[in-house]
């Protein structure tokens, strides 16, 4: 997404009147919401604006990528005091309708709604050409679909707006009613979104067809409806717009960004800061102190480092070990305050020093004790063709087809394997719950550290022999934990208009 970087941010600012006449007058020069859009270059400076709420840091689970941290991939990482009482909560499950976090993602996420709400019903009025208007209106359909799927996973029913101007204290919505608004604003965004191989390269990155059919299928898996699921997903499948790189640690480099195997990521610049085009994802999870890439959040797990198969590439491409050569030649020395490894009173290993491969950024070495700057750069991959692939196995599996799901699943174990006829064989299990666990543990080796292994772990309660086990080692209390708590000042702000999630009073 380098080539569609160039974000535009549009900000829409709110007039105070008086009875004064001249503070009554229209200003001239400030861009109202009466007065934009009005033109074709507004209507695209309004859909570059809801892209731009993608690199909003407080988009990306509320500033920390919390959401790995709740799950058996990751810890919360850092030297052990740094933001151990606002992160640190997520590492066992302590935390609160107050935490650090929970207020900003949401209101990160409404904001990107509201943008993608002037799209959709200011731009249709605008006079410019029908298929460009109906393309930009599509990307924003999607995007807040994107942006509701978030919530919804997260909170479970929650207010539904779809004006500009919307009421206050809206109360919440169902998560039926949710996903209702969901389905069709991806159904109605495939209809008019052009094919990725359709768009120039300057409009790389944009919001496509396929990508709003894998969305909506996973939309649908998440529900538990696969036959929708196989559906939508097989046809992005058989669409020959995506493949897997050759290899797999291309998947996530620089020089692969919006290749063939993205579906839908999000674009970032080196310049250091979101309003100059940074994506702070990979600065919060960069190498801390040397070389000085980030914050050294979301460690990789000791348990996600010991699952792997043996042999297993993918393991040395998602996480960084204390004194790794880069393939930049930079070598990986961390922070010095850092313990090499933790151990508990009985002296097993619960943490050892490491980092998120796939957030590794080439570029010269930053010394510590200077910016971050390279970090910013980082493409965050939000869906990936092997993602694809995984999830239509899935579906295909609980379709009792599981012959067909062998299909797609060992397409991702052979690219893994890296040509190693030794390693990774091919699997051959047909048995529905067998296979259902084997999928699952698969979108582990293959997704580690990209934030779906808790969503995966949450959505398999009931499904899965070990997910809830998995969970509860980890602090997670059913019945309650499948959701986050509202948090608190929305709460308070709602004045007795919501509810709070169960058992989160």
């Amino acid at each position: 997404m380098k080539n569609f970087s160039k974000i535009l941010f549009v900000f829409f600012l709110l007039v105070p009147f008086s009875c004064s006449d001249f503070l009554d007058l229209k200003p001239q020069n400030i861009l109202t919401q009466e007065a934009f859009p009005k033109s074709a270059a507004d209507a695209l400076q309004a859909t570059n604006a809801t892209y731009a709420t993608l690199r909003n840091w407080f988009y990306h689970s509320g500033g920390y990528p919390i959401l790995d941290i709740m799950s058996d991939d990751a810890r919360k990482g850092s030297n052990p005091d740094d933001q151990r009482p606002t992160v640190g909560p997520y590492d066992n499950f302590t935390h609160n309708a107050s935490q650090d976090g929970l207020d900003r993602w949401w209101a990160a996420v409404y904001e990107g709604i509201k943008r993608a709400n002037v799209v959709i019903n200011a731009v249709p009025l605008v006079e410019m050409d029908e298929n460009l208007k109906n393309r930009y209106v599509g990307e924003a359909k999607f995007l807040r679909a994107l942006f509701y799927f978030d919530l919804v996973r997260a909170w479970g029913g929650v207010p539904i707006v779809t004006e500009v101007t919307a009421e206050f204290k809206i109360p919440r919505a169902t998560a039926a009613q949710v996903y209702s608004l969901i389905e069709t604003d991806l159904q109605d965004a495939i209809q008019v979104l052009p094919k990725k191989s359709e768009y120039g390269i300057a409009d790389l990155g944009r919001a496509t067809q396929g990508a709003a059919q894998a969305l909506l299928g996973k939309v649908h898996l998440y529900q538990g409806e696969f036959e929708e699921a196989e559906d939508l997903l097989l046809e992005v499948i058989d669409s020959d717009e995506y493949d897997l790189e050759s290899d797999f640690d291309d998947a996530f480099g620089a020089e692969t960004e919006n290749g063939i195997e993205s579906v839908f990521e999000i674009g970032a610049r080196l310049n250091e800061g979101t309003n100059n085009g940074g994506n702070q994802w990979g600065n919060v999870q960069g190498i801390r102190g040397t070389p000085n890439r980030g914050w050294g959040f979301n460690r990789p797990s000791v348990d996600l480092i010991n699952s792997f198969e043996t042999g297993d590439p993918r393991r040395e491409a998602t996480v960084i070990f204390l004194g790794e050569t880069m393939p930049d030649g930079v070598v990986t020395l961390g922070d010095g305050t850092t313990p090499d490894e933790t151990r508990d009173a009985q002296n097993n290993l619960i943490e050892i020093e490491c980092y998120n491969q796939k957030v590794w950024t080439p570029g010269e070495t930053v010394p510590p004790g200077n910016n971050t700057i390279t970090s910013w750069g980082h493409n965050r991959r939000i869906i990936r063709y092997a993602d694809v692939l995984l999830m239509a196995a899935e579906a295909l599996n609980e379709n009792s087809k599981s012959t067909e799901a062998l299909i797609y699943l060992n397409q991702v174990r052979q690219r893994a394997r890296e040509g190693n006829n030794a390693i990774l064989p091919d699997i051959n299990i047909t048995d529905k719950t067998q296979l259902r666990d084997i999928i699952l543990n698969e979108r582990r080796y293959e997704l580690a550290m990209e934030s779906h292994r808790y969503w995966d772990l949450v959505r398999h309660i009931g499904r899965s022999t070990s997910a809830l086990q998995k969970l509860q080692s980890l602090g997670f209390v059913q019945g309650k934990h499948e959701l986050f708590p509202i948090p608190q000042n929305e709460f308070d702000l709602a004045q007795g208009n919501f509810e709070q999630n169960p058992n989160w009073d």
